[in-house]
């Protein structure tokens, strides 16, 4: 489980105050020293992820973060941070000593306007325990409050059970990727390009997250180069697939060579639709027919790769995307967990397929982007658009095949 991605993992964010005890309590529920700890406040300066298995939720990912009343310049930055990390949690947890006052106050109240489920936890009951008007005051306003000693690891199964008590439903079943479009003895055909940012000697990320999932649905998964597509499907296949998915990259010359009746999609449509909203997307696309030359474009990449090559983001879009145009766009670049604060100034965002990132963080963009009334979409969706072919790359999604020609 280890090897998990960061992606897949449930997100759990500790935050509070400054010394209550946050990076102790990480480290005894790693049982790992995942992150410095000392009595002088602010000794957490980042947020630091550790990775763990934690029953029954499975694999989950501990953001530790500075406490939200660090000061001065530096704590300003710290704050920034932490504020940051709220946008990609599933479950937050808000730490305190004995204490229960405004700062906890405002904490849960942010936490419920982000629909954020969370948990209280008193830390330091080997030293004190909580007055009983904190107590009722927590409970008043949290989904679960527990009593805890990181330093003495006491109180640690009961923080496991509130976890699982305050857990959403949906946290505990992985959503589909494409499970729900092939069943028991379907066959699928996916046609990878190996370019140079394929990584040596592996398929990339999606590849084989779609393929093993085709597997655990008892389906056939049959892998080939693009160019080794049209042999597969006309001389050597019995019968049709199911499905053929492809890299958005290679959707022209694939989709010219697969018959129509035959269902077509990406693995960064997949992905879209698994990590995001599709249905915002697709509709979000059609923004691309309303841009002019000068306009601003911010394209989001989840992982900090190093761009060679024909890279996608940086080089392949762009250039579709002015041609379609008709004259050059201003494009601006954001990498991992960066996302700009004010968005009004752009006039398109384009995310990429998020396959480092978990689908919180991606709904959280869409909601913002819905907010600054920015139309937002996704990688494979705008070069299909791009290309001409978006309504063939939704062909096994019906209703959204026609939400691509409408553009109401």
């Amino acid at each position: 489980m280890q090897d998990t991605p960061k992606g897949m993992r449930i997100h759990i964010g500790i935050f509070g105050r400054r010394n209550v005890g946050k990076s102790r309590l990480l480290n005894a529920l790693t049982q790992q020293e995942a992150a410095i700890v000392s009595d002088t406040p602010g000794t957490t300066t980042d947020v630091v992820q550790k990775p763990i298995e934690l029953k029954p939720l499975g694999p989950v990912l501990f953001l530790d973060t500075a406490g939200l009343d660090d000061v001065g310049d530096l704590g300003e930055k710290r704050i920034a941070k932490t504020k940051a990390a709220l946008d990609r949690v599933d479950l937050a947890f808000l730490v305190t000593d004995w204490f229960w006052g405004q700062f906890e106050q405002d904490l849960a109240q942010t936490f419920k306007r982000k629909k954020l489920p969370f948990v209280t936890i008193f830390n330091k009951m080997d030293i004190q325990t909580p007055a009983s008007s904190a107590l009722e005051a927590s409970q008043a306003n949290s989904n679960e409050t527990v009593q805890v000693s990181a330093v003495k690891t006491l109180g640690l199964d009961q923080l496991r059970q509130a976890i699982v008590r305050v857990a959403p439903p949906a946290l505990f079943n992985s959503p589909d990727i494409l499970s729900d479009l092939v069943g028991p003895g379907d066959l699928v055909v996916m046609a990878v390009p190996l370019d140079l940012e394929a990584p040596q000697g592996r398929l990339i990320l999606p590849q084989v997250q779609a393929i093993r999932e085709v597997l655990d649905c008892d389906a056939k998964a049959i892998v080939v180069k693009e160019r080794e597509l049209a042999d597969m499907l006309f001389n050597e296949l019995k019968r049709p697939p199911k499905l053929v998915v492809t890299d958005s990259q290679a959707i022209l010359n694939v989709s010219a060579c697969v018959p129509s009746d035959i269902p077509l999609t990406g693995f960064s449509v997949l992905f879209a639709r698994w990590k995001g909203d599709l249905e915002t997307f697709v509709k979000g696309t059609h923004a691309i027919d309303t841009l002019e030359p000068g306009n601003r474009v911010l394209i989001l990449e989840s992982c900090s790769h190093h761009p060679i090559g024909e890279d996608i983001g940086r080089v392949k879009i762009p250039r579709w995307l002015t041609q379609y145009v008709g004259g050059e766009l201003n494009f601006e670049y954001r990498v991992g967990h960066d996302f700009p604060q004010d968005l009004k100034d752009y006039n398109f965002i384009v995310h990429c397929g998020a396959c480092m990132t978990n689908r919180r963080e991606v709904l959280t963009r869409i909601l913002r982007a819905q907010e600054a009334q920015v139309p937002i979409s996704n990688y494979g969706l705008v070069i299909a658009k791009s290309l001409g072919v978006l309504p063939r790359i939704l062909s096994p999604f019906p209703g959204l095949a026609e939400l691509s020609l409408n553009k109401n």
